[in-house]
């Protein structure tokens, strides 16, 4: 676990995080618990992606970290994420609704960040596996590379890509959908 902050600089807020997983981390001791500045973070996850498994941030740095290492998976199409609380879990893509998009039709939007947010969600209430089922389809859409949307062809995002070979929305989910 890496508790990502800014505290040299944010002086007020930055900390309080820490402070607080070091008190959890007394009932988990056999967990470690790393403390990282988001500037460093940024360095350390490009050099060393495999180092990190969970990482702890309020919303902007949590933004900057998912949004900029969403390319370590192929982009904000694939990056699902999760909030989990005791109580609660939210799970969403990385990229939320995508809404300089909302306007296009068809839709361009990756999927894939929802559905696998969705799998997440899955696992997290012990339906594993239909998770697992859900993410080899995806992935034999992705080694088929048959069906690819615009930011897996590595086009900008517009209403022009579709005339360029970019699967549309539908037509990914149909995909994947056909491979389960």
């Amino acid at each position: 676990m890496t508790v990502c902050e800014k505290p040299n600089v944010i002086r007020e807020t930055s900390g309080m995080m820490m402070f607080e997983a070091r008190k959890v981390q007394k009932d988990y001791p056999g967990i470690e618990l790393w403390n990282t500045n988001i500037d460093a973070q940024m360095m350390w996850l490009t050099k060393n992606p495999e180092d990190y498994g969970v990482i702890i941030s309020g919303n902007m740095f949590g933004d900057i970290v998912s949004d900029g290492f969403a390319g370590l998976v192929g982009g904000l199409g694939f990056a699902c994420s999760a909030n989990i609380g005791d109580e609660v879990a939210v799970f969403e893509p990385t990229h939320g609704s995508a809404p300089k998009y909302q306007e296009l039709d068809p839709s361009i939007v990756n999927p894939m960040a929802m559905i696998l947010s969705a799998c997440m969600m899955l696992d997290h209430i012990g339906e594993a596996e239909k998770a697992t089922k859900i993410r080899d389809a995806v992935a034999t859409v992705i080694a088929e590379g048959k069906v690819r949307t615009y930011d897996m062809l590595k086009l900008t995002g517009g209403p022009d890509v579709i005339k360029k070979g970019a699967a549309t929305t539908t037509e990914m989910t149909d995909a994947i959908i056909a491979n389960l």
